[in-house]
């Protein structure tokens, strides 16, 4: 079956480590059910390209080109990212992940795409079946070029971490109370979003349309032009001072800018914390797409120089040893994101979380939807017999009452610029941001 736009071999491209499809074949279940309600969204056909037998697939002794290239030729791909997946050793990171971001940067779409509503997506899809280790999102985020997001099939519960079924035991005990249909009817949307952006995009890119007509008369009297202002054949001279400059500059730059060349493991670790649970989630798109506040944080703090991680909480989370093993500097936590549903519940987790990393130097800033004059009080008195305890640590908890700064809302630009500030404001103070 061909794929809905011309010069396309698949729709869509399913990406997984076989590891992850033994036993009760979560992979290939969950594809027969997206193909079952893909029929539901569109009136077309969608081509899918799956490779469900595992020992009859691509391998690495196999001619690459030959075999996988036609079929990365793909509108989306869909990598299952698993505590496995996330391996540069594995064909699947390898040959399929690596390579279609790489084909796709370059066809007449490009990797990110408009979607109806204005937003710009990737279309690369992830689906997440287990939460990742740092390590894992570190290596991850880069090939992607951001955030690690799309849509989550985790069941987590105190100790487990697995993919989420079709039919739970007990649904209602999973940490970020999704639900295994919604999530396809989610996966199902999001690709009908993507293909109907690029059925609106223009036939080829500009960049293709230039190499077809070739220059135009403007651009071949520039390019004379620049080719007479700049003679090919620099003199020998010429070609040593540059490198000289160029080699001064390089030096000045270490000496006067020694943090711009610092390794990622040298920038502080900030960890994002929040819940799922859709009355802690401040935007309806978010919610809409199984994310949480953490998720947009981190999209907020992008450019600072930090290294960036996102911890979904719950009443029953219990990662406290691992944070603390993770030596963060600051961690930025809802005020009420252990809680579910009731804002005005005593936040007796949250005291025991802050008071088990106490001991160490790490810093605080929650926030809440409150004055922050009204939640400066709140902690202050919530966290009063600890300060006794740890001398000093209330002077280690900022807060932010989005309130005072603008919508309830982390895509708004005014509480977005606000809390980036007052992270910045954070960083200046322990000399971990220049001015």
């Amino acid at each position: 079956m061909a794929s809905l736009l011309p010069g396309f071999e698949y729709d869509i491209f399913i990406s997984y480590r076989q590891k992850d499809n033994k036993g009760d074949r979560w992979v290939s279940e969950f594809v027969d059910n997206l193909k079952g309600e893909l029929e539901s969204t569109f009136k077309e056909e969608i081509s899918v390209y799956f490779d469900n037998n595992p020992y009859d697939g691509l391998l690495e002794t196999h001619d690459i080109d030959a075999s996988l290239k036609e079929k990365l030729k793909c509108l989306i791909f869909i990598p299952i990212i698993s505590r496995t997946y996330c391996d540069p050793k594995s064909f699947a990171w390898e040959h399929e992940l690596k390579a279609f971001i790489d084909q796709a940067s370059k066809d007449q779409f490009g990797l990110k795409i408009k979607l109806p509503n204005g937003n710009v997506a990737s279309r690369v899809l992830p689906v997440r079946i287990h939460d990742l280790d740092i390590d894992d999102i570190k290596q991850c985020e880069p090939v992607l070029g951001g955030v690690l997001r799309g849509v989550e099939f985790v069941y987590k519960t105190a100790g487990v971490n697995r993919p989420l079924r079709a039919n739970e035991d007990h649904p209602q005990d999973n940490f970020s109370k999704t639900y295994y249909r919604d999530q396809i009817n989610k996966v199902a949307n999001a690709i009908n979003e993507i293909i109907t952006g690029l059925t609106r995009e223009p036939a080829a890119s500009a960049r293709e349309m230039i190499n077809q007509k070739g220059p135009s008369e403007k651009e071949g009297k520039l390019k004379k032009r620049i080719k007479h202002l700049v003679p090919f054949n620099l003199s020998k001279h010429r070609v040593i001072s540059g490198v000289a400059i160029i080699t001064i500059l390089i030096i000045g730059a270490l000496l006067l800018y020694p943090k711009i060349f610092k390794n990622d493991s040298e920038l502080p670790l900030v960890i994002i914390m929040d819940s799922s649970h859709p009355t802690r989630v401040y935007d309806e798109e978010i919610i809409a797409v199984g994310g949480t506040n953490a998720d947009v944080i981190s999209d907020i703090l992008l450019d600072l120089p930090i290294r960036r991680q996102r911890e979904t909480i719950g009443p029953s989370w219990h990662r406290d040893e691992e944070i603390l093993k993770f030596q963060p500097y600051l961690i930025i936590i809802h005020y009420s994101g252990f809680n579910q549903g009731y804002q005005s519940a005593p936040r007796v987790r949250l005291k025991s979380f802050i008071n088990f990393i106490a001991e160490s130097d790490t810093r605080f800033l929650i926030y809440s939807r409150r004055k922050e004059i009204i939640l400066r009080e709140e902690v202050d008195s919530l966290f009063a017999d600890l300060e006794v305890v740890h001398s000093g640590l209330l002077s280690r908890i900022d807060v932010f009452g989005v309130d005072d700064y603008g919508p309830w809302s982390w895509l708004s630009p005014l509480t977005a610029n606000a809390l980036k500030l007052r992270v910045k404001e954070i960083l200046k103070e322990d000399n971990k941001l220049s001015d």
